[in-house]
């Protein structure tokens, strides 16, 4: 073997070793200057709007007076946990707890699978002017204010000019108040969150699609097997690292319940079924003004937060699946 053909295999430990040195890292910069610069902006953003909000975090401690100016936040009584203490034997904290966790569960269980059959349906379109415009149509929603959604809920359900109560009162029903009785609220929150955002969830099932070896699909034909067989025994396995992973996220963002769709359509009548943590939090930090009760019930919503993805990520571990670390 020729002196030009030989590899030099770098022991593990060495490469370890080289990373860890001061130098390194300013040796990377001068010779990859140029992705350094694309990065800055990304890593500006992350700080001012990501980590410095998270000195805030302290305001949950404290007991401030923002209305004698600055020296009122920074200089505030230390409480220590008693604005959690406060918050946890509250007579809305069983109910904003259970709310947000129904609310976010039943929107799950509707949009993750609707997402992945209405991915797969696409996938089988076989014109592709025709499957371009069904992706489009699907898409749009997604980029609709909740404002106008919402100005579109009250007119669909409306007991008096609703397009929807028009229906039942043609086939025979009575009017009904979809978004003033409680038994009916919720259905009114998952149907529109559906509508919303079903479009926008099939972008990366989609990518992950394309991404499947179609000899695969030549062999089970050759196999006789069917439609249906190959979406089970072929399509999903083949996608299960990517469904892994954005059901890890949906389970970390299942505390977000969908503050600004609910503000927008909620009124007093339903808040036993609709109130959640983030509409207690708006009502008692900007309406209330218990900036620091209201801090102290965020910081609990966060903790909860990253707790579900750890064990979410845990859970995708044990069961063989992709987890995020």
């Amino acid at each position: 073997m020729s002196g030009s053909d030989r590899t030099v295999i770098v022991p593990e430990a060495e490469l370890r070793n080289a990373a860890r040195s001061p130098g390194m890292l300013g040796r990377s910069i001068r010779k990859h200057h140029f992705y350094y610069w694309l990065m800055l902006p990304g890593v500006v953003y992350l700080l001012i709007f990501k980590y410095l909000p998270m000195l805030g975090i302290s305001i949950a401690f404290l007991e401030i007076n923002p209305f004698i100016g600055f020296k009122g936040v920074i200089g505030g009584e230390w409480v220590g946990f008693e604005n959690f203490q406060r918050f946890f034997g509250s007579y809305f904290f069983g109910n904003i707890v259970a709310n947000t966790f129904i609310i976010s569960g039943l929107k799950l269980l509707f949009s993750f699978p609707t997402t992945i059959v209405l991915a797969l349906l696409i996938n089988e379109l076989v014109n592709v002017l025709f499957k371009r415009v069904v992706q489009t149509i699907s898409y749009l929603p997604h980029f609709i204010s909740w404002v106008v959604v919402a100005g579109l809920a009250f007119k669909m359900f409306s007991t008096s000019d609703g397009l929807v109560n028009q229906l039942l009162e043609w086939l025979g029903g009575e009017r009904l108040s979809f978004l003033g009785d409680p038994r009916y609220f919720r259905s009114v929150l998952v149907a529109t969150h559906v509508w919303k955002e079903i479009g926008w969830g099939t972008i990366i099932i989609l990518a992950a699609l394309a991404g499947v070896n179609p000899e695969l699909y030549e062999s089970a034909i050759i196999d006789g097997a069917n439609k249906l067989q190959q979406t089970i025994r072929i399509t999903l396995p083949s996608i299960a690292m990517v469904i892994s992973i954005l059901l890890i996220f949906n389970i970390g963002n299942l505390i977000n319940a969908g503050f600004e769709q609910i503000l927008l359509l909620y009124s007093p009548v339903v808040y036993d079924v609709s109130d959640i943590i983030d509409t207690y939090v708006y009502r008692e930090g900007l309406q209330q003004l218990n900036f620091s009760y209201a801090a102290a019930v965020d910081v609990f919503k966060s903790i909860i937060a990253l707790a579900m993805v750890v064990m979410a990520n845990f859970t995708a571990k044990k069961l063989e699946q992709e987890g995020l670390w």
